[in-house]
C-alpha cells in the first residue's frame, strides 16, 4: 500500500484495546482534495477511531468526495516510524508506504478496509506503515 495523502488532523489513543498496534489515526485527503486551497475548506471531528467530515461545498459529487477523505489507523512498522508519525500536522502532505494488515489479538479482530468505496464502520485503512516522507508542508 501507498499514496500521497495530505493530513487533515490526527488523533493519538493509548487506552483503547487498538492503542498497542495503532497509537495514531490519521485523517486524510487524496487525490484532488490534497489541493490546500481544498482541504482547507474540510473540517474535521476525530473521536472513538472515527472521523467525520463537512465541506461547505464539494467540488465533486458528494458520492465522490467520500472516497477522498479517510480515517486511517497507522501501525508503526518500527520504532522511528512510531517517532516520525508523532511529528506529522495538519496541512503536511506525505506519502505513506507500507501494508494494510488485519490485527488478530485475543478477542480483537481488526481488519483495513481494501477499497475506498466504503463509509462508516468498515471502512477505514488499517496500514502497517514501513516508510514516512514529508513532500509539502502547508498551513491550512
Amino acid at each position: 500500500f501507498h499514496g500521497e495523502f495530505r493530513i487533515l488532523g490526527s488523533k493519538e489513543y493509548s487506552d483503547d484495546e487498538q492503542a498497542k498496534f495503532s497509537p495514531i489515526d490519521f485523517a486524510v485527503t487524496r487525490g484532488m482534495f490534497t489541493a490546500p486551497d481544498i482541504a482547507r475548506q474540510i473540517s474535521i471531528n476525530q473521536y472513538d477511531r472515527y472521523l467525520n467530515w463537512k465541506m461547505p461545498r464539494p467540488p465533486i459529487h458528494p458520492r465522490l468526495a467520500t472516497q477522498l477523505v479517510s480515517n486511517m489507523h497507522i501501525v508503526p512498522a518500527n520504532p522511528e516510524v512510531a517517532q516520525q508519525i508523532k511529528q506529522v500536522k495538519r496541512g503536511d502532505l506525505i506519502r505513506l508506504e507500507g501494508d494494510l494488515v488485519q490485527i488478530n489479538d485475543r478477542d480483537l479482530v481488526w481488519k483495513s478496509a481494501l477499497d475506498w468505496n466504503g463509509i462508516g464502520d468498515g471502512a477505514c485503512r488499517l496500514i502497517r506503515v514501513d516508510s514516512i516522507k514529508w513532500l509539502e508542508h502547508q498551513n491550512i
